[in-house]
Parts: C-alpha cells; sequence; structure tokens
C-alpha cells in the first residue's frame, strides 16, 4: 500500500477527486454555443436532464440541455452507484397521507425505477457494470433488527418484495464485521459504475440529437406568451416548454423549488487497493451496504473488487473532501477494525437534495416542470423520473406517475438555506452514537450472562 497509517490518526488522501473518473475514457463531445429557439430547453444535464432529453429528442423535438458546469460535473458521476427501489416513507406512513391505494401506487413506483433503468442499460448497451448482487442492510441496535425483520415480513405480504433476514449470528455470511446486529438483504437492489454509466446516458442523448451545452448557466426564466424565454451568458433561447432538472444544485433560479429542497452534501472516500482474500472476507457475497443510523452510511466494493468505497454525512456542517476524508476513514476501520492501517486514495463529495415529506417530486409550476428531491437515492429514481418527465413534456400519456403533481412541502421562512440543518445533523449523529453504545453494551452484559451460565452448569 502506498501509505500506512495508525488508527488514531488522520488517514493520507492521495486524491482529493472521485474515484469513479480516474482512467475514464473523455466523456463524449458536446457543443458550446446554444440554439437561439427549442421545442424544450432542459436546465441540468444530470440524470433527469438528460433521460428527460432522451425522449423528447426521439419524439422528434428539438432540444437544448444547458449545464452550468461540464456535463457529468456533479453527482451524476460521484454518487455511490448504489441503486434501490428508492421510496422512503414505509405503505403504513403513506397510506396516512394519501390513502392505501395512493400509497401503493407511490411505493410501487419505486419497483419500476429499479427494473426500468436495467432495461434502459442493456437495450442501450451500456457497459458500467451493472449487476443486482442485492443490499445488506444493517441493523445499528438490536430494536432496529427487530424492526428490520418486521418491515422484511410486511414488504414480503404487502408489496411482494422479495428480502433474506440475516441474523446476528449469521452476519458473517453476508458482511465480514461484528458492529452490527444483523440484517436484512434487498435481494432485488443493484449497483453500477455511475461515471461510466453517465457517459452512456450522454451518448444515447447525442445520438438522438440532443444539444448539450457545458459552462452555460441558466440566469433566468421568462414567460412569453405561449413560450419561455431562458436568458443565459451567450444570449436567450426561446423555448416551447422548460424542464428544471437541477437537483442538489438548485439556486435561485426557480425559487419555488429552491424552497422545497434541502441540499445535502454526501462525500465518499476509496481505499487503497486491498487484497482478494480480505475483500472476500469482508463482502463474501458482494453485497452494497447500508446502515439503519438516522445518518446512514453507505458502502460497497468497487466494480473489479480491489477497494472500498465508502460514504456518509460525516459533519453537521458542509465540509471538504480534505476534512471528510480522515472521519470517514475513522469509521470505516469502527465497522472493520482491519482496516486500521489501510490508506486513503481518494475522498471526493456532492449534492444530494431532501425534501421535507422525504419524496421525490415531479410536477409543474407556472408551466416549467421539474423532477427532483431524490432524497439520496437518485441513481434509480432520477433517471426513471427523467424519462417519465420527457414523456410528459412530450403529451404522451404513459408518462403519467403516481408521484405527479403531489403537494410539495415546505417550511415557514424557508428560502433554500438550511440553517437548521447543522443542529439537525448533530443531534441525529449524537443519538447514533448513544444508541449504539448502548446496544454494544448490553450486547456485552448479555454474552457476559450466558458465559456465566454455562459455566455454572458446568461447574455443577
Amino acid at each position: 500500500m502506498r501509505s500506512v497509517i495508525a488508527a488514531d490518526r488522520p488517514a493520507p488522501i492521495a486524491d482529493h477527486g472521485a474515484y469513479w473518473t480516474d482512467g475514464l475514457a473523455p466523456m463524449p463531445s458536446t457543443h458550446t454555443d446554444i440554439v437561439s429557439e427549442a421545442d424544450v430547453v432542459i436546465i441540468g444535464s444530470g440524470y433527469t436532464g438528460m433521460h428527460a432529453a432522451i425522449v423528447t429528442a426521439k419524439q422528434g423535438k428539438t432540444t437544448q440541455v444547458l449545464e452550468a458546469q461540464t456535463p457529468g460535473w456533479g453527482c451524476s458521476t460521484r454518487n455511490g452507484g448504489q441503486i434501490s427501489s428508492s421510496i422512503k416513507p414505509t405503505q403504513t406512513q403513506l397510506a396516512k397521507r394519501f390513502g392505501s391505494e395512493k400509497a401503493r401506487a407511490i411505493r410501487a413506483e419505486g419497483q419500476k425505477s429499479l427494473d426500468w433503468i436495467e432495461e434502459f442499460i442493456t437495450t442501450h448497451g451500456i457497459d458500467c457494470h451493472f449487476a443486482r448482487n442485492g443490499r445488506f442492510h444493517a441493523a445499528h441496535t438490536q430494536s432496529h433488527f427487530d424492526e428490520l425483520v418486521a418491515e422484511a415480513h410486511r414488504l414480503g405480504v404487502e408489496e411482494n418484495v422479495p428480502t433474506i433476514v440475516v441474523p446476528r449470528q449469521d452476519q458473517h455470511q453476508e458482511l465480514g464485521t461484528d458492529a452490527y446486529f444483523g440484517g436484512i438483504v434487498f435481494t432485488q437492489h443493484a449497483s453500477l459504475h455511475p461515471a461510466k454509466y453517465y457517459a452512456g446516458i450522454l451518448r444515447t442523448a447525442i445520438d438522438a440529437g440532443v444539444r448539450v451545452t457545458g459552462n452555460c448557466p441558466a440566469i433566468a426564466i421568462e414567460r412569453s406568451g405561449i413560450h419561455f424565454i431562458v436568458s443565459t451568458p451567450q444570449g436567450k433561447i426561446k423555448a416551447g416548454k422548460v424542464v428544471v432538472a437541477t437537483n442538489g444544485y438548485s439556486g435561485s433560479l426557480m425559487p419555488y423549488v429552491q424552497r422545497r429542497l434541502i441540499p445535502i452534501g454526501s462525500y465518499i472516500i476509496a481505499t487503497e487497493p486491498l487484497s482478494k482474500s480480505v475483500m472476500d472476507r469482508l463482502f463474501p457475497k458482494n453485497r452494497v451496504v447500508s446502515d439503519s443510523c438516522k445518518v446512514v452510511y453507505y458502502y460497497r466494493p468497487s466494480p473489479d473488487r480491489s477497494r472500498i468505497l465508502f460514504g456518509g454525512r460525516v459533519s453537521a456542517n458542509e465540509t471538504d473532501p480534505a476534512i471528510s476524508g480522515p472521519k470517514l476513514h475513522k469509521n470505516l476501520y469502527r465497522i472493520f477494525p482491519e482496516l486500521a492501517q489501510c490508506g486513503i486514495s481518494h475522498s471526493w463529495s456532492g449534492s444530494v437534495a431532501f425534501s421535507f415529506d422525504e419524496l421525490m417530486h415531479i410536477g409543474q409550476h407556472d408551466g416549467v416542470h421539474y423532477a427532483m428531491g431524490y432524497c439520496g437515492s437518485g441513481v434509480g429514481m432520477a433517471s426513471y423520473l427523467g424519462m417519465r418527465l420527457g414523456q410528459q413534456v412530450s403529451g404522451l400519456a404513459e408518462g403519467g406517475t403516481a408521484l405527479d403533481n403531489l403537494p410539495f412541502p415546505t417550511r415557514p421562512f424557508y428560502r433554500g438555506n438550511p440553517w437548521f440543518l447543522p443542529a439537525m445533523v448533530g443531534w441525529y449523529q449524537w443519538r447514533d452514537r448513544w444508541q449504539y453504545r448502548r446496544a454494544q453494551k448490553s450486547s456485552a452484559k448479555t454474552c457476559a450472562g450466558h458465559f456465566a451460565g454455562n459455566v455454572t452448569k458446568s461447574v455443577g
């Protein structure tokens, strides 16, 4: 390994860039200039915007995509590459808000997104290491495990979602650690290489006739009769339809969505290469992993199984990869103590967007289309809703979803600056640590009592 560290010292980091872009072939060429008029102008070149553009272009509509940075600059090439069925609120929680039938339909959109992204990748021949290896959702405490078991049963009965319950004594069959109290496996969940996936999307869009222009932010959107005028540093574009697909990078361009999204930084590290024996011991079934903490950690083997990619929120405040990297490493070796002296090769971050109701949202406001608020599950759902948004903009009946135009809540006086986030994250982190310490102490006492009982029986 290039660097060796002690467990109580910060990990040196070789590269503050994303692991995914190492050795990546150049992205397909895009345009440097814009058109003066388009049927559809899409603001944001991430998964949502590009998938919407592919549909509108294939429907014969002139489509201009605007990107403030270079295409793929944001979370589209920086995320963890994990794909779930996306919908965070449970059937019970949604039923209280929308009724049972609507709740089932909303939950079903998550499974549709998972199935659809696999179909898209296969149909377009995108080489991005897509694999349905399953996700191990680890229990942070014994009570969390009990809740997960109950949820697994409900998912099987009510939604026909296959899961595998893994008690603590069998945990090493899924994950080489004693840090958790068992968990459940979502067998259908998947992973991919996000940068290669994005490159495939971009190539598909360009081949369909989409005009993608980077380093050209949208400055303003104005209504002009039945059309829109989108202002950029290069000039103005007359648009028939406008799509805002900016998610975690939404600013003041569209105040309506800015007031309803909470931008949150997510941070990831990559380890130095590990031996095959270590990887086989820690990830015997190549699962991606998440845990039941309120401030969740997510991690996985790299596609070539040479490294661990480990992510999460490590600070109550926004920080930079030089600071987040050592903190993530500390949590990595808390879970895998044998990695205390493993070096870190990369540390990077990206912005995700949460909504106040933990649902993604698709709809229109003042005639402008949008889809965003993926709450950390954007690989599958941003792709899927982007496609549906493109169908809606094109006037296709099949574009409808159970998520269309749901109430999109905000909070009084909120203007897009999450001033409350440090206190909230700090509280959740403290609670996670407290719950974990209490659970470990309780587990140790139980083990000690069991041992003492066995000794007494043996002596007797």
